[in-house]
């Protein structure tokens, strides 16, 4: 995950230090969703049913190969191509490991553990974009893709040592009617729809802070700082994600996320110095990093016995289609009327979100949807 992380800022600067434009970030930045988006739900079919121990090694194995391409073939060509590989990697490496986690909680301990997963991804968010920022301004773009391709084989060996002890494939046991109509009976529409929405905020705020970052003049070493805020704000909140459920509801939690993500992204045109943005960068990270837990959470539990891969990997299919388009969307929308425009239309589009929340979920069992 740390890989997976600071390939996607490590990527966007590397084009920007070629010149790129912010559509061309944007083209760049779906291309991490692109395969995410197409392969989710069919990985998710094949984990119910071989399990996930070779998923997750061959999408280890990938985002190893992803950070050497750009090392070996420096240019606008090999950002692409490693972009493509990393988000096919990705969609073999997420939709198992979020599946995994699942399988082996119980019913009462499964929110407990998809937070521990949300805080290792907190600290994959933090040390991803910190690295590639110092490695950036002391041994260039090449080698900070060469040191991040060697995680990979920390991962690959772990999976080598103890991947038998991981839970088989269900082949047979799944129920046999659609998806869809699952769906339709559990509600989980809502539940994937609110759920979009929080990574959208998440992914346009990791891609669009190094483009106004840059443009303002900070340093790689200084983005990334900035950048790792989110992430240690992420952590934080997930931290006290109990004692938060124990006292509101899910419904209430996530509307307040995002009312706090959007006035974040609201402030941030308007600031330039790198201790502010870290400011409002922790602040939109308390925001929204509740969010993806609660939701995860709700979307295996809704699940059919033998189907969850499906359903998990459905969601991310929702997930990284919406980002394949809203990248570029916003990409055009930064050419053509600057950054403020950028955070201006994801302010009121997380707004929006909160007013559905709130809107849309019934208490208490729907509560967070």
């Amino acid at each position: 995950m740390t890989s997976l992380r600071a390939g996607r800022v490590l990527f966007a600067l590397y084009a920007l230090s070629l010149e790129a434009t912010p559509i061309t970030v944007g083209m760049l930045a779906a291309l991490f969703a692109l395969f995410p988006g197409v392969m989710s739900w069919p990985v998710g079919m094949v984990a119910d049913r071989f399990g996930s121990r070779w998923l997750l090694t061959i999408g280890t194995t990938g985002t190893g190969i992803a950070m050497l391409v750009p090392y070996f073939y420096p240019g606008m060509p090999a950002l692409f191509v490693a972009a493509s590989i990393l988000g096919f990697s990705f969609a073999l490496y997420n939709v198992s490991l979020q599946n995994l986690i699942g399988l082996i909680s119980g019913p009462e301990k499964r929110t407990q553990s998809f937070s521990n997963f949300g805080l290792a991804q907190s600290v994959a968010s933090f040390f991803g974009p910190l690295l590639v920022g110092f490695g950036i301004d002391h041994a260039g773009y090449g080698l900070t893709c060469m040191y991040f391709a060697f995680l990979s084989i920390v991962p690959v060996a772990m999976l080598a040592v103890w991947g038998k002890s991981l839970p088989p494939g269900t082949r047979g046991a799944a129920d046999k009617s659609s998806v869809l109509h699952t769906l339709k009976d559990a509600g989980l529409w809502r539940i994937l729809a609110t759920g979009s929405l929080v990574v959208e905020g998440i992914e346009l705020y990791q891609f669009y802070l190094p483009v106004y970052g840059h443009s303002i003049g900070l340093s790689a070493s200084a983005i990334g700082v900035v950048v790792a805020m989110f992430a240690a704000a992420s952590f934080v909140v997930r931290l006290v994600m109990p004692l938060i459920m124990a006292r509101l509801s899910e419904k209430t939690i996530l509307a307040y996320s995002f009312y706090l993500a959007a006035a974040g992204f609201l402030m941030l045109p308007f600031l330039q110095g790198a201790l502010a943005l870290s400011a409002v960068s922790f602040m939109i990270g308390l925001g929204l990093g509740c969010g993806q837990p609660i939701t995860m959470t709700l979307a295996f539990s809704n699940s059919v016995a033998g189907r969850s891969g499906e359903i998990m990997g459905l969601r991310i299919t929702i997930n990284n289609l919406t980002r394949v388009i809203v990248p570029i969307v916003f990409g055009s929308i930064g050419t053509l009327f600057g950054m403020f425009a950028v955070f201006g239309v994801s302010a009121l589009m997380l707004g929006g979100g909160g007013v559905l929340t709130r809107e849309k979920s019934k208490p208490p069992a729907d509560a967070a949807d």
